[in-house]
């Protein structure tokens, strides 16, 4: 260690690696302010066609591509801080698209989104898992445990962007004598058009109300100005990664840009990635399809565009809360009880989208639906991220680009299927997908913990037993 990492690993120092932790959770809850609250309309505002989803699947398209090729090659360039700060620019041209919502400006703006996600997500898992490992070095907390909090007090944050746009979409819509921010659909019809029997690709323009320009305008100078708020935060307010150089690189492995990528690409076929494939998809297509299916059948359809915000928001709260309280619960609990209660929850939430049919004095059952799922996917995202870190050390990178790549397959499965199917056959889709993934992940903790077990095991010292002593030397002593 040099001279002048021996200065940086000084007590105080955890304490400046908590406010860089908190820097860039604050900057991705207000990028994410933005754009998620824009891609939780599209499903409202741009279903003819299917234009919303179809830009949202054109996105993740652009994901899966950039979580491939792209964050090695970005992160070693920049480093992880200039690729966070310069990732949220690439959101920009998505959100000014809204003012002119057409297949040739939505599309590509979604794909540029999509390039510059990779990147964004991979850097930031990585300033986590680097800053893990230098906070234990002075606090003598183990790493892994230290990614969980951090994971968990990130999650925590960055879910309120859920709060915040939501709110902001909401209110700009329900102001005013804003007859578009209601449901146009006739009580009597709403157990039959809305729920798990609604359609989008039929009904869509009976049930969903088209809003007026000025509401768009107003929603979309807002979230320009939280995106470019959001790069400025970063490029301020967090430390270079060179800080807390260990045994790393800059980029997070000591490998080249080239090899890195090779690392990443060799990951995609090892037996444990290949086994939480199916679970990392389930992840992708649970979040898009409350974000895009639930809300238009159950919230949009039944209730309003206007109440959407309101629904969303509750669920990015509780998010939030399941994400730190999820974080320190594993210390308690460890990992697989709290896969093992998501997967119960999840269950009981699947059965009941199958089961209830909305009706028009019925708005409460939505929110109590999007606090139940917004601590699953707390659970999801916290320890399936942490786990990640954990399970490939050395390679985070690598593992994380695996990560949202699997997710990003996901998101597109749910948008590209989402105007053509009820809602009944995709929530069967999260269903199945959801235990045959939670089923494969068991196995990959069981070898897991098998591996740990064999290197643990001490070594036994060779016995000495008498009797057997060749005399042949000692006469000659």
């Amino acid at each position: 260690m040099s001279k002048n990492q021996d200065v940086e690993y000084m007590p105080r120092e955890t304490w400046r690696i908590l406010k860089n932790v908190v820097v860039i959770s604050i900057a991705f809850m207000v990028h994410f302010t933005a754009y998620s609250g824009a891609a939780n309309l599209q499903s409202s505002i741009n279903a003819e066609e299917g234009l919303g989803t179809a830009s949202l699947a054109a996105v993740y398209a652009g994901l899966i591509f950039s979580n491939i090729f792209l964050p090695v090659v970005v992160i070693k360039w920049l480093g992880t801080k200039w690729a966070m700060s310069l990732s949220f620019i690439t959101y920009m041209p998505y959100i000014a698209a809204q003012l002119y919502p057409r297949f040739y400006t939505m599309i590509p703006a979604g794909l540029i989104v999509g390039l510059g996600g990779g990147p964004l997500w991979c850097a930031k898992c990585t300033y986590l898992s680097v800053v893990s490992e230098a906070h234990s070095k002075i606090s003598n907390i183990s790493p892994e445990a230290l990614l969980v909090r951090f994971l968990g007090l990130f999650f925590m944050i960055f879910q309120m962007n859920q709060v915040w746009g939501n709110l902001i979409s909401s209110l700009v819509i329900s102001s005013g004598d804003n007859l578009a921010a209601v449901t146009a659909v006739n009580a009597s019809m709403i157990p039959k058009l809305c729920g798990r029997n609604f359609l989008p690709s039929t009904d869509a323009g009976e049930a969903l109300q088209h809003q007026p320009p000025e509401k768009i305008q107003m929603i979309v100078g807002i979230y320009l100005a939280c995106m470019a708020g959001a790069a400025l935060i970063v490029a301020v307010g967090v430390d270079s990664m060179n800080r807390y150089k260990t045994s790393r690189s800059e980029s997070g492995s000591g490998l080249t840009g080239f090899a890195l990528l090779v690392v990443t690409l060799k990951l995609l076929v090892e037996p444990d990635q290949l086994m939480l494939v199916i679970l990392n998809v389930f992840v992708g297509i649970q979040q898009a399809f409350f974000g895009a299916d639930f809300t238009a059948a159950f919230v949009s359809c039944s209730i309003g565009t206007g109440t959407v915000g309101f629904v969303m928001m509750t669920y990015g709260l509780s998010d939030a809360i399941g994400c730190v309280v999820t974080g320190y619960l594993s210390k308690v609990t460890g990992r697989l009880p709290l896969i093992c209660v998501a997967l119960v929850a999840h269950s009981c939430l699947f059965v009941s989208l199958l089961t209830w049919s909305p009706q028009a004095n019925q708005s409460y059952v939505v929110y109590i639906i999007a606090v139940i799922w917004g601590l699953c996917d707390s659970i999801w995202l916290v320890q399936i991220n942490a786990y990640y870190g954990i399970l490939f050390p050395g390679r985070e990178e690598a593992a994380f680009s695996n990560f949202r790549l699997w997710e990003s397959v996901g998101y597109i499965i749910a948008y590209i299927i989402s105007p053509y199917f009820r809602t009944s056959t995709k929530t069967y889709v999260l269903l199945v997908s959801m235990i045959v993934g939670v089923s494969l992940y068991l196995v990959v903790e069981y070898r897991d913990r098998k591996a740990k077990k064999l290197e643990e095991k001490p070594v036994e010292p060779m016995k000495y037993v008498t009797g057997l002593d060749n005399i042949a030397y000692q006469k000659g002593e």
